[in-house]
């Protein structure tokens, strides 16, 4: 026996009639605006804001007064605020959907961490202070520097770079000065110009090398996914700067042959760069710099709050 209140509008399921005669301008979907772009908007016969007449000769700002229409949309004030908000509606969130694999761009910081930089010690802080002003904020930097250089068997880290293909772009440029260093620059008469990248890398790495000045030449992977020593090896010469391997790699596969990779790079005279985006994934058990690696970044995002991929 059903207690459900029948007075009036039907609730049970098929006895709804989807038949309206006055359908919604949007079918129902309230929240899934088609937004237009702002330069489509109506807003060009207008002004958003009411500014008042310049005081005094307009011939005093010279050559400054403009002549042209400025060419943008009149909006106003709560025009643009809908606009953007709208616009931000449309944004994957983690709260909508899982994050595949691409989780490196949007990027999910846990609430907690969004909290602690919002500390006014940290906020507030100015670029320019006197750094007796901010010992409390150089001693949890050099205690993050502390732990990152434990975790990964690495002499020394540089906190400056702000993600992880700018972490690239500061290891590549560390290893292209210390060519420059043995005179083997990008210029010098035997120069070390290639950077090799597995197939099975991390997608920055071959633009990272390219932007930096190296030619970028790909090895070959295994049936099973990783890196194929054979075509390492037959690649390997004095022409050689760096190799970039990312270990898991991309395939989500730990590089059994780590080792000897290192030993085949380091014979050749090239550096062995580590792509960190997976380091979440081996921190705790084993060192980077114990395998060999020269150089790596770490993506602290993921290491320290969102493992890569996953959802």
């Amino acid at each position: 026996m059903s207690t459900m209140n029948t007075v009036g509008r039907p609730t049970t399921p098929n006895a709804v009639d989807h038949d309206y005669k006055h359908p919604t301008l949007t079918g129902g979907r309230g929240l899934l605006q088609d937004e237009h772009l702002i330069f489509e908007s109506d807003g060009w016969g207008k002004t958003g804001v009411d500014l008042p007449e310049p005081k005094g000769d307009a011939a005093d700002l010279g050559d400054l007064v403009r002549r042209d229409p400025i060419g943008l949309p009149g909006l106003s004030e709560p025009e643009a605020m809908r606009h953007y908000v709208r616009l931000s509606q449309k944004n994957h969130a983690i709260d909508l959907a899982i994050y595949p694999l691409g989780s490196c761009t949007m990027k999910h910081n846990p609430r907690l961490n969004e909290k602690m930089a919002r500390l006014p010690g940290f906020s507030d802080i100015h670029p320019l202070q006197p750094q007796s002003t901010v010992q409390g904020a150089l001693e949890l930097m050099d205690s993050l520097a502390h732990w990152l250089k434990t975790l990964t068997g690495m002499p020394a880290v540089a906190l400056s770079p702000k993600a992880g293909a700018h972490g690239e772009l500061c290891g590549l440029m560390a290893i292209r000065a210390a060519h420059r260093a043995a005179g083997h620059g990008l210029r010098s008469d035997k120069p070390r110009n290639k950077v090799l990248v597995p197939t099975s890398a991390h997608g920055t790495n071959p633009a990272t090398a390219a932007f930096v000045g190296y030619q970028v030449v790909e090895i070959a992977q295994t049936d099973d996914g990783r890196v194929d020593i054979r075509d390492l090896e037959a690649k390997l010469g004095d022409d050689v700067a760096a190799i970039m391997v990312t270990n898991p790699n991309t395939c989500g596969l730990f590089e059994r042959d780590i080792l000897e990779i290192s030993r085949l790079t380091h014979e050749a005279g090239a550096y062995f760069y580590c792509d960190g985006a997976n380091f979440n994934a081996i921190v705790g058990r084993v060192r980077p710099g114990d395998l060999g690696v020269d150089a790596m970044h770490i993506n602290l995002h993921k290491t320290f709050s969102t493992p890569h991929g996953g959802g």
